[in-house]
């Protein structure tokens, strides 16, 4: 609803959202659902001791298996970056929108689990310590 001041609008999990009119004509407006396919950006983070190959082969199988990710265009997978306690993968299938919320935490947990049954780690950050006795 447009009104004089303000713009009120309900969010997808049902919330109302009044939005100052200044702030509607001045700022950026997204629209999640304008367009028919959306992209699901994941990152999934591996030990440095995993091999990049079969890390990638494992998560390529797990996006083929959903049904609900599309061919085309093309999912894309690879190394994002180089962190301080994993090599983090990059996840990026395309999906019909109104399938993006389910396939993104059905994707998330499909991926624990193949990497769980495949042996891949996934590393949490850690910190060694290193005491020394001083007499």
């Amino acid at each position: 609803e447009i009104g004089v001041f303000t713009t009120e609008l309900k969010s997808l999990d049902n919330k109302k959202i009044i939005v100052p009119n200044a702030k509607m004509t001045g700022g950026n407006i997204v629209n999640y659902t304008a367009k028919d396919i959306r992209r699901v950006d994941l990152v999934a983070g591996v030990s440095y001791k995993d091999d990049l190959d079969k890390v990638k082969k494992v998560l390529e199988g797990v996006l083929a298996k959903d049904g609900r990710i599309l061919k085309d265009p093309a999912p894309t997978i690879g190394v994002l970056e180089l962190a301080e306690s994993s090599v983090n993968f990059v996840v990026r299938p395309w999906v019909n929108t109104s399938d993006y919320w389910d396939v993104f935490f059905a994707t998330q947990e499909n991926i624990k689990r193949q990497f769980d049954a495949e042996g891949i780690t996934i590393p949490f950050p850690q910190q060694d310590v290193h005491l020394y006795k001083v007499d």
